[in-house]
């Protein structure tokens, strides 16, 4: 069994373990250890299933897919997204403003969705590209939308210009997740015992790891775009705010990245990395392919 399967299967741990196991491998100083000295690292635990997972090393096979063994890049996560975030929920004067931002935030979404989705199940690569692209202008034309109508009408509510840009974008970022892994839910993805052994491929599986992983990205962008809305309301009704109008900005930015640098591992680690499913809930042809009652597979980010 490899090894990071292993850890997610035979450890089950607390929401709270989950959060400071993600904190540690989010850590950016993954990204400039070769991949090299991560596949030694599996190759040791494969012929130690005794070996200490106290060694940093060791967690980092964590990083590897389940599916494909390669290195996910889940690090560059919140320098990425952050700035977007902020740039997305900014009142504007023009469209052309939004553009970037917008186009910007969703091809990284929809490309960090597909490549850390679930691999098991067979795709061609064009397949991939003609659904990113496809994903990627559905998502920034709704997500320009709410912007278009506020400059077209010139809404200046508070309802119209920080509420429901946060609404738009976080159901957009769950949206996002659902159709950039369309692929999961009508192919089936694999479903494996505790051993891991591959019982089957399920659909069922498939459509709850994609709902999973949506709800998680829900409250990543929607809390990281909520609380910094929230923190300028009251700022602007501050002395400071009055002698210093300026300062808004830098301060929703610093909110912007802080809220979304503590809701990261929160957010992937509301689900565990490998699913559970009861075996009644599946096919009829997995359930006749095996006496276990529950199964595993393997969610995604």
């Amino acid at each position: 069994m490899e090894p990071n399967v292993r850890f997610w299967i035979t450890e089950p741990q607390s929401f709270i373990q989950r959060v400071l196991l993600w904190t540690e491998l989010l850590d950016p100083t993954n990204l400039i250890v070769s991949v090299e000295k991560i596949e030694k690292s599996r190759q040791l635990l494969l012929t130690n299933e005794d070996a200490s997972r106290g060694d940093l090393e060791d967690k980092r096979v964590c990083l590897l897919c389940p599916d494909t063994r390669s290195l996910e890049e889940k690090s560059p996560l919140l320098p990425f997204t952050a700035p977007m975030v902020f740039l997305s929920v900014l009142p504007v004067k023009n469209l052309k403003s939004m553009i970037l931002p917008q186009v910007s935030f969703y091809t990284y979404s929809t490309v960090f969705s597909i490549v850390n989705g679930n691999a098991s199940y067979n795709r061609r690569p064009y397949e991939s590209i003609l659904l990113g692209a496809g994903v990627i202008t559905s998502s920034t034309f709704f997500g320009l939308l709410p912007r278009l109508l506020q400059v077209k009408f010139s809404l200046s509510s508070i309802l119209s210009r920080n509420v429901f840009p946060v609404v738009m974008l976080a159901q957009l970022s769950g949206m996002n997740v659902i159709a950039s892994r369309s692929l999961e839910p009508m192919r089936g993805i694999e479903v494996m015992d505790k051993d891991g052994n591959v019982i089957g491929y399920s659909r069922k599986a498939g459509t709850k790891a994609v709902k999973d992983t949506a709800t998680s990205r829900v409250v990543l962008f929607g809390t990281s775009a909520f609380i910094p809305e929230i923190f300028s309301y009251f700022f602007k009704r501050s002395q400071f705010f009055l002698r210093y109008p300026w300062s808004l900005w830098s301060l929703k930015f610093s909110c912007t990245v802080l809220v979304m640098g503590l809701m990261v591992p929160v957010s992937f680690s509301i689900f565990p990395q490998i699913g559970r499913i009861q075996c009644s809930e599946l096919e009829k042809e997995i359930q006749s392919a095996t006496e276990e009652t529950e199964l595993f597979y393997n969610r995604g980010v």
